[in-house]
């Protein structure tokens, strides 16, 4: 258990916080990848480099200077400059959640049957449940979300190639990259994998609570590597069944693509992923909002001396979460191909660049057992 909570369960985290929204619906890799064709999993590849690059950083960072929460780490990385991540932090947690609230009430309704809004309603009362619960509780329901998300996954992902195996092979034999008119440099699509790679930075506060298990370098090191592969893997299995159908607008077009390549499959395939995805969308909800409760935290404990109680702590997530419906309404696939762009660009600016000018800092340290 000891290894399981220092090397595997930061990547857990990190994983659960990301599928969320437009990730577990496809329309991420989509906008980010299989838009692009055969060319795409260049971008993928990028992804996972940036993903294990800024998690091994990420840990080193807490782990070494003795900060678990996203304020006083960037405190440590920026000064007084960490009041432009903390706005841009949470500018961006309320646009995922909102794609997440989008894609719930689309997802929901169209595999179980739900209201729009029976769904929102559920996933906020689960959502400020489980921050009620605490730290403990929510890794605990991260690990067998994630455990069920894989097997989700797998079995999508390879009843799509069993049936489609053909036509995958086509788009790669063929080079088909039709879906856009211009073509796609390698370089381009190295930027776009790290575009990708920015706007997600904000899902790194939300595994900081674990890393005050991780005790030398080495275990920063591989616990890095883990979370890139646990955050990527889904990623290249969406985007080979995407493959399957390329260049298909009805699923490159689609609000959730997953839902058009499984339509054919029958509707226990839809309830599942209904399901799955369902669970996802409280993840992301909780994780994004959970590292915001942890930063308030150490300011009242620093004030006060007390804790925040777990009453307080469900307020704060149902606020948000409605917060976050209302800017739902603009729509998931605005919300992820516009709104995430920007947002990209500043956590790249006050988190990534730091962390990796800080790097060089952070090897030279000599008091860390390696």
């Amino acid at each position: 258990m000891k290894h399981f909570s220092r090397l595997i369960l930061p990547g857990i985290i990190l994983q659960s916080v990301l599928i969320g929204g437009g990730f577990a619906t496809g329309r991420e890799i989509v906008e980010y990848g299989g838009q692009y064709g055969a060319s795409g999993w260049v971008s993928g590849v990028s992804i996972f480099f940036g993903f294990s690059l800024l998690a091994i950083l990420s840990f080193e960072a807490c782990r070494i200077w003795h900060v678990f929460d996203y304020k006083s780490l960037l405190k440590k990385l920026i000064g007084r400059g960490w009041i432009l991540y903390e706005l841009s932090y949470l500018m961006l947690g309320i646009l995922i959640i909102a794609v997440m609230a989008s894609a719930a009430g689309e997802i929901l309704h169209n595999t179980l049957g739900l209201g729009v809004w029976v769904g929102i309603v559920l996933i906020i009362v689960l959502v400020g449940f489980l921050n009620y619960m605490g730290e403990s509780f929510i890794a605990r329901m991260k690990t067998i979300g994630t455990i069920a998300l894989f097997l989700a996954y797998t079995l999508f992902s390879f009843s799509v190639y069993s049936t489609h195996a053909d036509s995958i092979v086509n788009v790669f034999t063929q080079w088909n990259t039709s879906y856009h008119e211009e073509s796609r440099g390698t370089w381009l699509l190295i930027w776009i994998g790290i575009t990708y790679v920015g706007y997600n930075l904000g899902v790194y506060p939300s595994t900081f609570f674990t890393v005050k298990n991780i005790q030398s370098r080495r275990e920063s090191v591989i616990a890095g590597i883990i979370a890139g592969l646990l955050m990527t893997i889904p990623w290249f299995l969406t985007y080979f069944a995407i493959m399957a159908y390329y260049p298909s607008h009805d699923v490159l077009d689609a609000t959730v693509p997953w839902l058009k390549m499984l339509e054919t499959f029958g509707s226990s395939y839809v309830i599942i992923f209904g399901i799955v995805v369902g669970w996802t969308l409280v993840e992301t909800a909780t994780g994004v909002i959970h590292a915001f409760i942890g930063r308030v935290e150490v300011d009242i404990k620093l004030a006060t001396g007390n804790h925040l109680s777990g009453l307080k702590k469900a307020m704060i997530s149902t606020i948000a979460l409605i917060a976050a419906m209302i800017l739902a309404q603009v729509g998931i696939i605005d919300l992820i191909a516009k709104g995430y762009t920007f947002m990209a660009y500043a956590m790249i600016l006050f988190y990534g660049v730091p962390l990796i000018i800080a790097a060089p800092r952070l090897l030279r340290n000599k008091a860390e057992s390696i």
